[in-house]
């Protein structure tokens, strides 16, 4: 039997020393706030039921009449009525209005309620309710509380906070599932700005930010490639850790693409595998089926052994660059496709990598890694008071459409180093013995190239750097400057290396860190004369919460011998730089307010090779501009000078206008335009945006002067709460089309 708890009298004493107690009522719920949630009555005892009221009336030995002023407690609810009957037999209880109801979901003002307490079912007529663990309210003609669920008959639902909702669903029937975080509705009209506008007959909607099978907002745009395009995407919750997206693709001009993607998550395993497919292609019937395949996965098996999967594939050079994809970019030029097997071990680690490339337009195939095995040791050894370091490599490439179809190599690097390193200064020694063996086949009998290759070479690098500082008021009132030079010798003799193919060796990037690098190519089959010194410095201003403020970094490397300049060796048959100078800085005088610039320049041909500078402003809520400017003297045979600018500027709190916009001062035309503008409140949004571009077609060759541009535009809406979720948000605007913002912006960015 369930005891019953009065603290204004105690049942069933004699109604006259009741006395009147004063009520706080509960505050009702602001139009434009969530209501506090309910908590139990501090002090209840369990299964009690706390009754207090300024009258009460015995019936008999099992149930009162309770007037004045109701409010009931107990372990699941709250109740403020004008009157109650409660029978304390069947524990079932009647209350007039008008009333509140509350409860740890929902707080409902209501006419009139029957509760049945033993199995904690409550009906209340008349009802205006709102839930207070998520957005939503509305009102109905019965409201029907269980422990687990919440029934509504002839009734309304909105997540929008005001009075006059934007947007509405009435239905005859609107069950809220507090378990699942789901509604469903039935015989439901979608009203918006009390305007009905669609009926459904069933559909289901979040209620909180838990997933479940159902279609996604759409979205709906027009370009002059795709023309009317219409995305509707479709959510399947498979299970907690698998799920699926499908999302038919409608373009008026090629036809129907189908869109899927599968994510899932093991204790070991996480990954996501996608499939796109167009049967046939409208606007270019030459073209068999389109499509593109991506997997991609990481595995942790335990603490030193771990895999890796990313694979992209498509069907034809121009798919990404014609239909665009999440799953690639519009300017790739190869699509990876690698499987890695990890190993980190105490004293070795090591990798086993497969890895071959979809090389995208006219260029040279790459080689194929069937395998790649690389080791190096995880910590040096001492001896003598020298490190001691080992790494060592495996591989053999594959391409049957080059020359050399297949090669195997093995290279061993042992190091020896000697390291200082102070708080002021530090030094860094390390000669290194570069071992490298080739097998190489294929049709060359009169090409330069060997069947067998043996190749040693020594290294030796000298690197030392020093640490000032000083108080400063440059920049800042109250900072730090920070100088530190250093200096590095590079040694490595001449060596002929013509009779070795190329496999996956390329030059590497010429900035300022480059400068110090202790190779110019990547991978081994080309190792550089070198006999250079590289002298540069860094100086950085810190403010008193020790944020860096400004940096500026220069250096050029000199060389000691015009015969290992890089114009004199030229493997790659690259173009190549000999005094280079290279900069780059940063400051960042107001917080709203950051410049950085960089450039490389050939101090021997008084040449200008790449440059970049950038300069923002951001202000307060999301305002944002953005200018700068790039060149870069060779791009594919190309000059590239191009300036460009982003700006979001706030109209007010709900409007957002967007825009960026760049030009080729070379050719004297724009390369891209972009515009958005979306209106964002509590309960809804819309975006729309138009892009103008060069459409860049890999199946053809066209020079700067016949390139063609794409326009287009799109709109996004979306009902917050009714299974779309707002994603407009200013840096992933900012970021669409070939020209993305970053911050800072850097050439190899």
């Amino acid at each position: 039997m369930n005891k019953i708890w009065l603290t204004a009298a105690l049942f069933p004493i004699c109604p006259a020393v009741f006395a009147a107690t004063e009520i706080e009522k509960p505050l009702l719920c602001q139009s434009n706030n969530m209501p506090k949630q309910w908590q139990p009555l501090t002090g209840l005892p369990k299964n009690a039921i706390d009754i207090r009221a300024d009258q009460v009336k015995i019936n008999n030995t099992t149930s009162a009449q309770f007037a004045g002023n109701v409010v009931i407690n107990t372990e699941q609810m709250q109740l403020s009525a004008s009157s109650a009957l409660f029978n304390k037999q069947s524990l079932q209880l009647n209350a007039e209005g008008p009333l509140v109801y509350q409860d740890p979901y929902t707080l409902v003002q209501s006419n009139g309620l029957f509760a049945d307490l033993n199995n904690y079912h409550i009906d209340l007529m008349g009802a205006d309710y709102q839930l207070t663990q998520q957005l939503g309210h509305g009102g109905a003609a019965q409201l029907s509380a269980r422990e687990n669920s919440i029934d509504l008959l002839n009734a309304s639902f909105t997540t929008c906070p005001s009075d006059k909702p934007f947007w509405s669903i009435e239905a005859s029937t609107i069950s809220l599932s507090k378990t699942e975080g789901w509604g469903e509705t039935y015989n439901a009209v979608l009203r918006i700005l009390d305007t009905p506008v669609i009926y459904i007959p069933y559909f289901t909607f979040p209620i909180d930010d838990r997933r479940k099978t159902g279609l996604l907002a759409p979205t709906i745009s027009s370009s002059e490639r795709y023309g009317l395009e219409l995305a509707t995407p479709f959510y399947w919750n498979i299970a907690p850790n698998y799920d699926a997206t499908i999302t038919p693709r409608y373009m008026s001009k090629k036809g129907i693409q189908l869109n899927t993607e599968f994510r899932y998550l093991t204790p070991r395993h996480s990954g996501l595998f996608a499939i796109e497919f167009l049967e046939k292609d409208d606007s270019e019937p030459e073209l068999e089926e389109r499509y593109l395949l991506f997997w991609q996965q990481n595995s942790y098996f335990n603490e030193k052994w771990r895999a890796s999967v990313d694979i992209t594939n498509v069907s034809d050079d121009n798919y990404l660059t014609d239909l665009n994809s999440e799953y690639g970019n519009a300017t790739d030029t190869q699509l990876y496709r690698t499987g890695t097997l990890d190993y980190l071990g105490d004293v070795w680690s090591a990798q086993i990598k497969v890895q071959n490339f979809e090389v995208l337009g006219d260029h040279q195939e790459s080689y194929a890694a069937l395998p790649q095995i690389t080791w190096q040791t995880t910590d040096s050894i001492s001896w003598q008071g020298i490190d001691w370091s080992l790494h060592g490599e495996f591989s053999h490439f594959k391409n049957d459409e080059l020359v050399i179809t297949d090669a195997s190599r093995l290279h061993i690097e042992p190091k020896a180093s000697f390291a200082i390193n102070d708080t002021a200064w530090s030094f860094l020694s390390e000669a290194s013995i570069l071992h490298t063996y080739y097998q190489q086949k294929g049709d060359f009998n009169e090409a330069q190239y060997k069947k067998r290759v043996s190749r040693t070479l020594p290294k030796l690098r000298i690197h030392a750097q020093m640490n000032l500082e000083r108080q400063t008021k440059f920049v800042v009132n109250d900072g730090v400057q920070t100088l530190e030079p250093q200096l590095q010798y590079l040694y490595v003799p001449k060596k002929d290396q013509d009779n070795i193919g190329l496999y996956d060796t390329t030059k590497m990037q010429d900035d300022f860190a480059g400068l110090f690098r202790e190779q110019r190519f990547s991978g081994v089959d080309r190792i550089a004369q070198a006999n250079q010194f590289t002298v540069g410095a860094t100086t950085r201003i810190f403010d008193n919460k020790n944020q860096e403020r400004f940096n500026l970094s220069i250096g050029q490397i000199i060389y000691l011998d015009n015969n290992v300049k890089p114009t004199r060796q030229n493997p790659l048959n690259k173009t190549n730089y000999n005094a280079l100078f290279a900069a780059e800085s940063m400051i960042h005088w107001h917080r709203r307010w950051y410049l950085s610039a960089g450039i490389q320049y050939d101090a021997d041909t008084k040449q200008l090779i790449q440059s970049h500078a950038t300069i923002d402003y951001k202000g307060d809520k999301n305002q944002l501009v953005q200018l700068n400017h790039r060149y870069a003297n060779d791009v594919s045979g190309y000059e590239i000078d191009q300036i460009g600018f982003f700006t979001s500027v706030p109209i007010n709190q709900q409007w957002q206008l967007i825009a960026s916009y760049h030009r080729d001062l070379v050719s004297k035309r724009s390369t891209e335009f972009f515009a958005g503008l979306q209106y964002e409140s509590c309960c809804w949004a819309v975006q729309l945006t138009g892009n103008r571009q060069i459409q860049t077609d890999l199946n053809k060759t066209i020079n700067q002067d016949e390139a063609l541009f794409d326009t287009s535009i799109r709109l996004n809406f979306v009902l917050k709460g009714l299974g779309g979720k707002s994603n407009n948000d200013v840096s992933q605007l900012l970021q669409q089309g070939i020209f993305g913002y970053r911050r800072p912006y850097f050439l190899n960015n």
